[in-house]
């Protein structure tokens, strides 16, 4: 099996087993009125020894008690990507190709904070290079920023590390886990200002959603001046929302010629 059908099938078994199903069916239909009931297990006295040689039950992980541990324990960008690389608790790491960990130049006074890898940022492994990535770089280029520009850089990344299985939200459990390693990497890269693009960065930094409402509006988070914007893919639906994102554009560009 080609590793593009492997990834796929999985990304289709995960999504399975979210809408809630629990086993396969078979190659032969079970008739159900002749199976017998299942009889409940008698209850184990009290009083008797556990059996020898038994394996207990692992304990349950606290994942995001888990996630502060490893976000904290990195002293620099290299040691956080290693800790994300080496964190298991998220399943979406399973039907990832890639590591998303970010574009640009770290230290750069403005730093971008997208929602969640798509299918060409799982493949090449960086932040904003679909479609999405495009329109972004035109949007920096026309206030004479960019990834790489000599005198006005950003820096790039997203709340989550792994592609969600066929581009879905994160769910709220995804969110928590991934959020100590954000505010991590953002006090790693030491931003002046931070730009949260779409609901899901909305909702992980600043506990908030709707960004129709929330875009143009500075405010603050993570000790941090905070201009929440429409995601590029947004804006790639919604051609009329354009208008609104030049105008954040222009305020972004303003606040960092008045610091």
């Amino acid at each position: 099996m080609e590793s593009s059908d492997y990834h796929h099938a999985l990304a289709l078994l995960d999504w399975q087993i979210e809408l809630g199903a629990t086993e396969a069916i078979c190659d032969a239909p079970v008739d159900r009125y002749t199976v017998p009931e299942k009889t409940q297990a008698p209850q184990k006295p009290a009083d008797v020894a556990p059996v020898r040689g038994a394996v207990p039950a692992a304990p349950e992980v606290d994942a995001v008690a888990e996630a502060k541990a490893h976000a904290a324990a990195a002293q620099d960008l290299d040691g956080l990507r290693a800790a994300l690389g080496a964190f298991d608790h998220c399943t979406l790491k399973r039907g990832a190709r890639n590591l998303v960990f970010s574009d640009g130049q770290a230290g750069a006074p403005v730093m971008i904070v997208g929602e969640a890898p798509g299918r060409d940022e799982d493949r090449e492994g960086r932040p904003f290079v679909g479609r999405a990535g495009q329109l972004l770089d035109r949007m920096l280029a026309a206030i004479d920023m960019g990834r790489d520009h000599a005198t006005h850089p950003v820096y790039i990344t997203n709340v989550l590390p792994w592609r969600p299985p066929q581009n879905r939200d994160p769910n709220p459990d995804e969110i928590a886990m991934m959020r100590p390693f954000v505010e991590r990497h953002i006090a790693l890269a030491a931003p002046k200002v931070l730009v949260v693009m779409g609901n899901i960065s909305a909702h992980a930094l600043l506990g908030k959603k709707g960004i129709t409402r929330l875009r143009g509006h500075w405010t603050e988070a993570v000790g941090l001046p905070v201009l929440p914007m429409f995601h590029p893919a947004y804006l790639l639906r919604n051609p009329a929302a354009k208008r609104e994102a030049w105008a954040d554009l222009l305020s972004l560009k303003a606040h960092l010629g008045d610091g």
